[in-house]
């Protein structure tokens, strides 16, 4: 069932882009608006120092977290929908299959 290796027509590849590139639209844009909050608060150059340590934490979490090989999207699309990324209903016109295995890791990331 977890295999890495699927067919993905050319419909699916459309609808999955489209929700990859939502998602990271929107991690990106929570992003901004809470270094430009951190940003408007800087008083001290520790302060400073610590939006700078920010970027770093949350430039590593996107370039963890955003992989758009297709042998990697299915656990992907899991972890953008438990982190509050993306919404299920975005993968509408992905094979049942695929939807099944984002379901499942979903159920085991739940589960702790």
């Amino acid at each position: 069932m977890y295999s890495q290796h699927h067919h993905w027509s050319p419909s699916e590849k459309k609808t999955a882009r489209r929700a990859f590139d939502a998602a990271l639209a929107l991690a990106l844009g929570k992003i901004i608006a809470e270094f430009k909050s951190k940003a408007a608060a800087v008083s001290t150059p520790d302060a400073m120092w610590d939006i700078e340590d920010y970027l770093r934490q949350q430039r590593k979490y996107i370039d963890e977290t955003f992989d758009y090989r297709y042998s990697q999207l299915l656990v992907v699309f899991a972890r953008l929908i438990f982190d509050g990324l993306l919404q299920p209903e975005q993968l509408a016109g992905l094979a049942e299959d695929k939807l099944q295995i984002v379901r499942g890791y979903l159920d085991f990331a739940n589960r702790d």
